[in-house]
This record gives structure tokens, C-alpha cells and sequence, in this order.
């Protein structure tokens, strides 16, 4: 199966990745590509941090067993640590790539008050965190989340800097913040599912300009080569009056790709993350999802 169009056309390889004999991913919520393209695939399972070789499929290690609660996004920063967001324990924390944890931001199973599913908490962090990334400078940014409508800033030592959101739909405002990444300019890529738009703010929170027409954008990631590769998890099981599918943009806002519908073979793709050679890897969701797929660029 092929899909994209100019210099952006993939492959689908269905063969990817191998599991060890008798396992099973589970709910595939996300997952991260490291500096030596090893993809650290995030599962609600037994195994939750599954990594694989990028180019054969084959797997690597796993780790992770009975640490998390409810696992949702995560992130490699340049240094090839690992950090993940566990949505109902309401922390994020960074790991080594052997899985030692090195840091937790928030209170583990204390969600900062939050009386209705639209509110905003004046006493961050978190409720329900669902993303992080980190800055060039080492500084951490969580998109906070399902119970919170705010994006969190922390010093690289993990202290509280600052932070911004309200509930609402107008420019700056946030009906999920869903997930995050982050530029070659240093812009705050925030994923505004509901809303189905992405946001792109300054490093202080100052409102800088969206991207739209995406559907319901579950993950962003931002490539070195400045282009920002979204997974669109769509209506329901990616059917309906919204397609699931991926876009790609320039850095600028101009799309240059987009693949959607049941014809690319996706099923409510939640996360994104691209290797070294540009192939695409997409974390999905769903009774017909549950699986790490792989689309090779040609």
C-alpha cells in the first residue's frame, strides 16, 4: 500500500515490528524514535516500554512492568532519555533508556482540583497529563491535559516556571490539550484535539498562530528538517465526517502531504514520530487499532 504524494510517499510495512512469541502490544497509546533510531513503543500492557530496531522490526528490550498506571504520551529529548506521561497517576517522569527513573514532576495520584471536565485548576501541576517534551535549553514543557486545560513549563531540575491555558475555544485558549512538541524555532506545538487545531505559542506562553483543518490531532512531531508530522486520530475507530490520517506540514503552516480515510490503512492513529531516513511511525488506538505501524518513505 502506498499513500502520500510528492517528495512525501510511504509504504506500508506490514511486517513491522517482530514480537517476542506470545506477546502482544495492547492499547498502543504512543511512542519515540532515539538518536540511534530504536523506537520505544509506549503500551497499555504488560509490557509498557517495548523497544524495537527501527529498519528490521526487531525487538530490543522491554521495560516498565507494573510501574504505570495508565500510560500515555512519550518523548526521547536529544540526550536519548525517556519521558513518559502516566495520565492517572498524574506525573511525568524521565527515564534512562535501561528504564531507571531519574525524575517525577507531580504529586503521584493527586490530581490538582478540577470540579468539571471543561474547568481549569489554578493550582497546577497536573490533572490528567497526556504530553511532554523538552527544549533545546534542557527545559521541560507538559501538556496538561484531560482534566487541566493548561501547558506547564519546568526548569531542567524539574521546578515549576510557568504555566498558561483556560478553558475556551478562542486563540490561546484550550478544549484538550493533547499533546506537544516543540520547533526549530522553539515554538510550543500544542495539540487542541477537541478543538481540532494545533496551536503554536513562544516558550512563555504568548499565543503565536494555529494550524487547522487537522481532525482531531492526537500527536505532533517536530523533524529537524522543520517539518511537523501530525497523526489525526479522526471520528471513531477513523470513520465518519472526520477521516483519521496524517498531515505534514512545513514549519511555516504550508501542508505539504496529507493521507486519510480507510484507505491508508489507519485506525485512529494517537501518536507520531519519524527516524533518521524520514519513515513515519504511528502509535494507534482502538478495537481495530492496538498496534506500532511503520510506513517507509520511498
Amino acid at each position: 500500500m502506498t499513500v502520500g504524494y510528492g517528495d512525501f510517499r510511504y509504504e506500508l510495512d506490514d511486517t513491522w515490528p517482530t514480537l517476542p512469541e506470545g506477546w502482544s502490544l495492547g492499547s498502543v497509546p504512543d511512542l519515540a524514535v532515539d538518536s540511534r533510531d530504536r523506537v520505544f513503543v509506549f503500551c497499555r500492557h504488560k509490557h509498557p516500554v517495548v523497544a524495537f530496531e527501527a529498519d528490521t522490526g526487531k525487538f530490543i528490550t522491554s521495560w516498565g512492568e507494573n510501574e504505570f498506571t495508565e500510560p500515555h504520551g512519550i518523548f526521547i529529548d536529544a540526550d536519548d532519555y525517556v519521558w513518559v506521561t502516566d495520565r492517572q497517576e498524574h506525573v511525568v517522569t524521565k527515564h534512562t533508556q535501561h528504564g531507571e527513573k531519574l525524575l517525577e514532576l507531580g504529586r503521584r495520584g493527586w490530581a490538582m482540583m478540577t470540579v468539571t471536565p471543561y474547568g481549569t485548576s489554578l493550582d497546577p501541576p497536573f490533572n490528567m497529563p497526556a504530553g511532554v517534551a523538552t527544549a533545546q535549553d534542557g527545559s521541560i514543557f507538559a501538556a496538561d491535559g484531560y482534566g487541566n486545560r493548561q501547558v506547564h513549563r519546568f526548569s531542567p531540575e524539574g521546578e515549576l516556571e510557568v504555566s498558561w491555558g483556560t478553558s475556551g475555544l478562542e486563540p490561546g485558549q484550550f478544549a484538550l490539550v493533547h499533546n506537544i512538541g516543540i520547533d526549530t524555532q522553539g515554538r510550543v506545538l500544542i495539540c487542541d484535539r477537541e478543538a481540532n487545531r494545533i496551536q503554536l505559542f513562544d516558550r512563555d506562553g504568548n499565543y503565536i498562530t494555529m494550524f487547522e483543518d487537522v481532525h482531531r490531532p492526537g500527536d505532533v512531531y517536530c523533524s529537524p528538517d522543520q517539518f511537523v508530522y501530525v497523526a489525526e486520530q479522526g471520528s471513531a475507530m477513523g470513520v465518519g465526517p472526520l477521516p483519521c490520517g496524517i498531515s505534514i506540514f512545513h514549519e511555516s503552516g504550508e501542508l505539504v502531504c496529507r493521507f486519510r480515510g480507510p484507505e491508508t490503512g489507519l485506525r485512529m492513529p494517537h501518536g507520531i514520530w519519524c527516524d533518521s531516513k524520514d519513515n513515519i511511525f504511528v502509535a494507534e488506538l482502538g478495537e481495530e487499532g492496538n498496534r506500532a505501524r511503520k510506513f517507509v518513505k520511498i
